[in-house]
């Protein structure tokens, strides 16, 4: 009897019908609204009438804003019961000013968000895409999120859900039900919107991809890194020459020597005919399965550490974890990244190949050479691997409530723009340090000479050559983004489908 009393405050919260905020009514999910109110019933006034009484039902201690202890008691009163751990979730999801409440606008904007992600978990459940979810569609679904019940546990969770009694549950039991409980784990979400799997732009130091617990045990998670992997060689090839430039560009290019693009382009050539555009590239492709492997194995251990093995991590998680397993992944791989700079700008015969490169740095650099540049490039995980993410989480998030009505499905040339625009934004925050990096890389050490510091390079830099000299090579290097991006998409796509990875 209790739970009834939450049905009519919370069902009228927003509006049931076909309008943005809710999915058509299909097969009779709209719950006897008859699809559409012809807007006259939409009205803003009368959506935060019943927001506000909804409010003031849960403002236990009537100050204007919702505690977790207004929750708990609020809830209580309209038999919807919560941990503690559900009511932080939903404080932590809605609080915009951190004071560790929601006043009556943090808590409109959470129940608008929320009920966005309620329907794209409804439609993901929605096996039959009848508009109503069964036991067998809870089954199921549940096995896809790694949780095996039986058909009898699955009608008691029905049953608590169906005011009806029809054993089934719809569109508006759903949200009823789920509208003040916290959603983050979303499998559709996490199958449409993957990014560092994808999206190869030369540099490996974003933050690793989420797979669902159905891809783990199918086997799809390492078929998609093996896309992954081959849509990035393929994709480093085809822009190896813009990569080769933008190297001689960073350690070359100086006041006195203004090296432009054709110019570039046309020195290589001269210098060691077409091929010599492709220096470098070999190593480069090499480094990505075991670097790739590396840090997907180290993001999984550390999110079992950090204690959510099978959840979805929050972002400030995921950029801790991700530039965690970067860290690892590229301390495991860094002397490849020195060979790799060493073999762009050798000269015609300086080397028969790899080897030949990695014993003479041996012999006369000593092992320390392979380290060169090591601290800078640690130091340029964090704000490429920061800015990337929350720049894609952003657009994503913008994406999923503005326009994402039936599927979590943003479509190729979203997905593209997405990608494309955060790896450009974490590349210029990182680029400096991209820069200095490089330059530490390249210098070979002279015996007795003085050995060149990071900190001793910047302000070099800054001396003789200004702000501007942080990003020489930066045309050549947002040139190949898009090319590299687009490329490392469509061959990926073509791999799943080799492959055999379900494209839901």
């Amino acid at each position: 009897a209790r739970r009834s009393l939450a049905s009519p405050v919370v069902s009228g919260v927003l509006c049931p019908c076909g309008s943005p905020h809710a999915p058509p009514a299909e097969g009779g999910g709209s719950g006897g609204s008859g699809g559409s109110c012809g807007r006259s019933l939409c009205e803003a006034s009368e959506q935060e009438r019943r927001l506000r009484a909804l409010f003031q039902k849960l403002d236990v201690n009537r100050d204007g804003a919702l505690c977790i202890h207004d929750l708990a008691v609020g809830l209580g009163r309209l038999g919807l019961q919560r941990s503690e751990l559900d009511l932080l979730k939903i404080v932590k999801a809605g609080d915009k000013d951190l004071d560790g409440q929601l006043d009556f606008e943090e808590f409109v904007h959470y129940l608008q968000d929320h009920e966005k992600k309620l329907r794209l978990v409804f439609k993901s459940l929605d096996k039959k895409n009848d508009g109503r979810i069964d036991a067998q569609e809870i089954v199921q679904s549940l096995r896809d999120l790694g949780v095996k019940i039986s058909e009898q546990q699955a009608e008691k969770i029905l049953k608590s859900m169906d005011k009806n009694g029809t054993m089934t549950i719809d569109w508006n039991e759903w949200r009823d039900y789920h509208l003040l409980h916290p959603v983050e784990n979303i499998p559709e979400i996490i199958l449409y919107w993957k990014h560092s799997t994808i999206f190869d732009v030369g540099e490996n130091l974003t933050v690793p991809d989420e797979f669902t617990v159905e891809e783990r045990q199918t086997g799809m998670w390492w078929r998609h890194l093996v896309a992954g992997g081959g849509a990035g060689a393929v994709s480093r090839t085809c822009t190896a020459p813009l990569d080769r430039l933008k190297v001689l560009m960073q350690v070359h290019a100086s006041r006195s020597n203004n090296m432009c693009i054709i110019g570039g382009f046309t020195q290589m050539i001269r210098e060691g005919g077409p091929r010599s555009l492709w220096r470098g590239n070999g190593i480069n492709v090499l480094k990505i399965a075991p670097e790739s492997a590396i840090k997907f194995m180290a993001y999984e251990q550390i999110k079992r550490f950090i204690g959510t093995d099978q959840e979805m991590l929050r972002i400030h998680e995921r950029l801790l974890a991700g530039s965690l397993a970067g860290a690892i992944a590229q301390s495991s791989i860094y002397p490849m990244e020195v060979l790799k700079t060493r073999m762009a700008l050798r000269k015609t015969g300086q080397y028969s190949g790899m080897l030949d490169c990695a014993k003479n740095i041996l012999k006369k650099e000593g092992m320390s050479a392979f380290y060169k540049g090591y601290i800078p490039n640690m130091l340029g995980i964090i704000p490429y691997a920061g800015i990337d993410l929350a720049v894609y989480e952003t657009l994503k998030n913008t994406w999923l409530q503005r326009y994402a009505v039936n599927s979590a499905d943003p479509g190729v040339f979203v997905l593209l723009a997405c990608g494309t625009i955060s790896s450009t934004c974490g590349q210029l925050a990182s680029y400096p340090l991209a820069l200095v990096r490089t330059r530490m890389q390249a210098q070979a050490s002279v015996e007795g000479a003085p050995e060149v510091t990071m900190r001793g390079l910047f302000k070099h830099i800054l001396k003789t050559e200004g702000a501007f000299g942080l990003y020489r090579g930066l045309a050549p290097n947002f040139m190949k983004v898009i090319p590299a991006v687009s490329i490392s998409y469509v061959v990926y796509e073509n791999l799943k489908m080799t492959l055999g990875v379900d494209s839901r």
